[in-house]
């Protein structure tokens, strides 16, 4: 079955969004020590209320440094996978760039190294790991899932309009469907770098989500949606979402 959530990047984010009625909340956890401080809410709101969160891990500290990413970043993801586990949450997004167009072979190797060990830990501590598309193509994604059989993709739409001529999502559906374990759905209007990835509402963007929508759900695609836009926004954004889903299955 299809759930739609919410993403919340902070404690009161979080609040916010509980009070929209949405199935699960995406939490942005970044630094434990911060995490461990919201922990008595956030358990409160999981035992009293029954809110179900799913996890964004951060990004990483030097995507280029495999030293930095074994010595500081892998730790830091331990820690919040230890916390992520106290609030019961069993899947999780990572931010893990490695686009063969721009990282060389021998830096991809070593990621997918470290990568392999994040899985595993996720692994043993009941959380799924889905790995996001940056700038990636599906071909840079390969050889990850090829490494890693237990490594899950969340699939960002919204990302997937960047830096390309056609939206990314048909060539990730198309070649790997059976990663795709999670998706991300926010507008944007096309563009070439981080100041056009603008999180809008759906429907204000050039992002085609009906047929991006009919794609997924002619492969069997029944999991998870996070709408990633502002929360005054997401009622608005539900809506037509709903609708998109509703209408791909009649197209």
């Amino acid at each position: 079955m299809i759930t739609i959530g919410g993403r919340a990047h902070n404690l009161d984010e979080t609040l916010a969004a509980c009070e929209l009625g949405l199935p699960f909340i995406e939490i942005s956890l970044d630094d434990p020590v911060t995490v461990s401080g919201w922990m008595p809410k956030l358990l409160e709101l999981k035992n009293d209320r029954g809110i179900i969160f799913l996890a964004h891990y951060p990004n990483e500290d030097n995507p280029f440094d495999v030293a930095i990413l074994r010595d500081k970043f892998v730790p830091r993801i331990k820690a919040l996978m230890d916390l992520s586990r106290q609030l019961g949450i069993q899947k999780a997004t990572l931010h893990f760039w490695i686009d063969k167009r721009w990282a060389s072979a021998e830096l991809i190797s070593g990621k997918l190294e470290i990568l392999s060990r994040i899985v595993h830990y996720g692994n043993d501590s009941g959380i799924m790991v889905c790995i996001e598309n940056l700038s990636e193509r599906a071909d840079s994604f390969a050889p990850a899932f090829e490494a890693i059989p237990d490594l899950k993709m969340t699939l960002d739409i919204g990302h997937a309009q960047l830096l390309a001529r056609q939206n990314t999502s048909f060539r990730f559906i198309e070649e790997h469907f059976s990663r795709i374990a999670h998706i991300h759905v926010h507008d944007n209007r096309g563009g070439t770098g981080v100041k056009d990835d603008l999180h809008l509402p759906l429907g204000e963007g050039l992002v085609d989500y009906q047929k991006i929508l009919k794609s997924l759900l002619d492969k069997g695609y029944d999991s998870t949606i996070t709408m990633e836009v502002k929360i005054k926004d997401m009622p608005r954004t539900k809506q037509i979402l709903d609708d998109y889903l509703r209408n791909a299955h009649i197209i």
